[in-house]
């Protein structure tokens, strides 16, 4: 077997990598690059590769930066199946038209692909369960739960003709969570290709329902505005559960308004609510009796113009929107508005990549250019890692001792100090298994 690294390595965007085995191949992931410039300019660029020997995709989960180049391959001339479950089709659909309207409204240069491709694409998908092994062209795939979206999976590819198998992690869930089942261990594998994004770091005790709670306790004091830029898909959806259960404990004013300003955050709530099968157990016990993600106060922004009238409400007010590292979306307009006010919390919950202004932001930086203008940040600039939904270098560590037969570890989705951190740490605690760093277009003999 050969395996290419297309994206992803060295980079923490642009998920995709090929593997070849006697006479066919498969990819894993078309992801989106995203982030610096030089990055993003990648996206443009056809892979590398034999598309005469692809027999398949397989995508692990429903994230921009790992499905978002998928419609490509219609332009590719690529008519083979595309192996993901069932939620990650909802999602990844949701996503990949989303994505083709934001390219057509902006300059015609950003135009990757069209709704008509993403329509072509959506056709060659095939649906698969969890746990349940299937055969394409020389390989064995298997589908498990990651844990870190609905419907996001850990694959694993074994070549009949050896018996060897190669385990790509997808991004792995930070286990335990409230609102998902519990990440799914690959107990046997030579190969792993696994994510290294928090691999310098540990993330601490849970406590972001507390962390929220004096947040908003602190904005109903001084009437002041929390402003939270989200992802669409499971970070939303896990922020109107904290509310949901602030507002029933009593920790939070239960006429205190959260505003929902992401059009596809509403639509990926809509089809969390289709999937209890995939809940944490809690989850799926609050279902039976109650809608975990809607409560008093919750105000859904579902066009521009409620969009723009939240700033005609006065007083203590909570906003989710997106994106989720202020690289645009709506938050950007909320920016604009209130990043200038010191009675504003600007809080991040997830990942800020290197480019995007949430890092920038994160990084220090209090005089920011947005459209042109420059605005000073006079607001309080927050940060709550433990609602992150990748694992922690320690949840990388359990994972991959779990792995009976492991040989060689790849590291992949990572900014380099967070890989280098990580192999060292695995080469202390395996120090047995070959450790590779792979860098975009590297391809590697696994003689296993």
């Amino acid at each position: 077997m050969k395996l290419k690294f297309l994206g992803a390595a060295k980079t923490v965007t642009g998920s995709n990598f090929f593997l070849t085995g006697v006479n066919t191949g498969l990819m894993v992931d078309f992801g989106m690059f995203q982030g610096k410039p030089e990055e993003v300019g990648l996206n443009t660029i056809k892979p590398d590769i034999d598309f005469g020997a692809l027999s398949a995709v397989l995508l692990t989960h429903a994230h921009l930066d790992h499905c978002g180049r998928l419609p490509l391959l219609a332009q590719y001339g690529f008519k083979g199946p595309i192996f993901m479950t069932e939620a990650t089709k909802a999602l990844a659909e949701l996503v990949l038209y989303d994505a083709a309207k934001i390219a057509k409204e902006a300059e015609a240069k950003s135009v990757l692909y069209t709704d008509e491709d993403v329509e072509v694409i959506l056709k060659q998908v095939s649906l698969v369960e969890y746990d349940k092994r299937f055969d394409v062209g020389d390989f064995t795939v298997t589908f498990l739960d990651a844990g870190h979206i609905l419907g996001s999976a850990s694959i694993i590819v074994e070549e009949r003709t050896t018996g060897k198998s190669v385990a790509f992690s997808g991004d792995l869930g930070n286990t335990p969570e409230p609102l998902l089942s519990p990440t799914e261990f690959v107990t046997k594998a030579n190969m792993a290709v696994v994510e290294s994004t928090y691999g310098d770091e540990v993330h601490g005790p849970r406590e972001e329902m507390e962390d929220l709670a004096k947040i908003i306790n602190k904005a109903e004091t001084n009437k002041g505005t929390v402003l939270i830029p989200s992802f669409s898909i499971e970070r939303a959806q896990e922020l109107l559960f904290i509310f949901d259960q602030l507002k029933k404990d009593g920790r939070m004013d239960v006429k205190t308004p959260v505003f929902l300003d992401s059009p596809m955050a509403i639509r990926a709530t809509m089809i969390f609510k289709d999937f209890p099968i995939l809940y944490s157990k809690k989850l799926k016990d609050q279902v039976k009796t109650d809608d975990p993600f809607d409560f008093s106060g919750l105000m859904i922004c579902d066009t521009m113009e409620k969009s723009k009238q939240i700033k005609n409400y006065d007083g203590v007010k909570v906003i989710v929107a997106g994106s989720g590292m202020m690289s645009g979306g709506r938050v950007i307009h909320h920016a604009v508005n209130y990043l200038g006010e010191s009675n504003t919390q600007l809080v991040m919950v997830g990942y800020q990549a290197e480019g995007t202004l949430g890092r920038e932001i994160l990084d220090g930086n209090r005089r920011i250019n947005i459209w042109g203008n420059w605005i000073t940040i006079n607001a309080e600039v927050l940060e709550i890692k433990t609602m992150s939904a990748h694992a922690d270098q320690g949840q990388v560590l359990l994972w991959l001792k779990k792995i009976d037969g492991l040989e060689e570890v790849a590291l992949i989705h990572g900014e380099e100090l967070p890989r280098l951190v990580l192999s060292e740490k695995i080469h202390q605690d395996l120090p047995d298994v070959k450790v590779v760093l792979p860098v975009v277009n590297q391809e590697i003999d696994l003689k296993l």
